[in-house]
């Protein structure tokens, strides 16, 4: 009749070690696609815009002087139009890229753009439109 949890369990793991199936899928054993790395960045440029926007409130809290002062030692330091420019490059990206992917997100939500073409093309136009908007930004 019934089995207690016991039985249960150890049934699954002597099934599970017969098998000699991983405990559970991992990354490791997937083939990397598109979407998938996309999904993987979309999460870490969230985690690092909200470290970003969090460090930068706690600086402008704590320190001593007031914005200007400090975009004014920046200026001083008298770096090349090229390193500017990347370095706006580089922070407007995952902005740009979290925004655009965001916007796919929300696509997804309403049903739009779920079958398997549609994603990777969708995905591609992410891309794109994250180099131009961000290089767009940079250029500003």
């Amino acid at each position: 009749m019934g089995t207690t949890a016991q039985e249960e369990m150890r049934r699954f793991w002597d099934r599970n070690e017969r098998s000699g199936r991983p405990l559970s899928p991992h990354v490791t054993i997937y083939r990397w696609s598109l979407p998938m790395a996309m999904s993987i960045t979309h999460r870490g440029t969230g985690v690092a815009l909200s470290l970003g926007v969090s460090a930068f409130s706690l600086a402008a809290l704590l320190l001593p002087e007031q914005f200007p002062h400090y975009l004014s030692q920046v200026r001083a330091l008298s770096l090349g139009p090229a390193l500017l420019g990347s370095a706006k490059f580089l922070l407007a990206l995952p902005v740009s890229y979290h925004t655009w992917n965001g916007v796919r997100h929300l696509a997804w939500d309403l049903g739009k753009g779920l079958k398997l073409p549609q994603v990777t093309q969708s995905g591609v136009l992410v891309l794109a439109l994250t180099l131009l908007s961000s290089a767009w930004l940079a250029a500003l």
